[in-house]
């Protein structure tokens, strides 16, 4: 009898409190102007949708998401370096995106870098367009860096559509 070996792929699951210090080591390897393991305790403490990529007991990704009234804002969506370019981020950007419709939300916010050519084809293949940009808002090596606000309206006619 021969064993057949199974790559697996990440799971998602809910950030819990235990996560946060890899959250945040997977944050820093990522980001010159990481989130701090406080805000992501605050995130998680007033009940924002927060979620991980869990590859065994490696975290590799994590999304937040907050949702009120009839909307949602991402807030992060962050893929570890190592597993970048495997569809995560667009795995982890449409779980999002059905916990916001799940939550009745119609349309969804995000702020992106204008230097994040990745992450703005993401988006925009995903379906969000600009409507604003916000200037300075992010910090940079050198003074600010503005954002682009993206919105995306959902449609909850289309069970399983995003």
């Amino acid at each position: 009898m021969s064993a057949i070996l199974k790559d697996t792929e990440p799971q998602l699951r809910p950030m819990r409190d235990h996560d946060l210090p890899r959250v945040v080591a997977v944050e820093q390897r990522s980001y010159e102007f990481p989130w701090s393991v406080g805000i992501f305790a605050d995130c998680l403490r007033v009940g924002y949708c927060c979620w991980v990529l869990a590859d065994g007991e490696r975290l590799c990704g994590h999304g937040v998401m907050a949702v009120a009234a009839d909307e949602a804002h991402v807030l992060n969506v962050c893929i570890d370096p190592d597993y970048r370019r495997r569809g995560l981020a667009r795995e982890l950007l449409h779980h999002l995106l059905g916990v916001a419709g799940e939550h009745q939300a119609q349309i969804v916010f995000l702020e992106v870098r204008p230097s994040n050519a990745g992450a703005l084809e993401l988006y925009r293949q995903t379906g969000f367009t600009q409507i604003a940009v916000r200037r300075g808002y992010y910090p940079a090596a050198v003074g600010r860096e503005d954002a682009l606000v993206l919105g995306k309206t959902l449609r909850h006619a289309e069970p399983g559509k995003r």
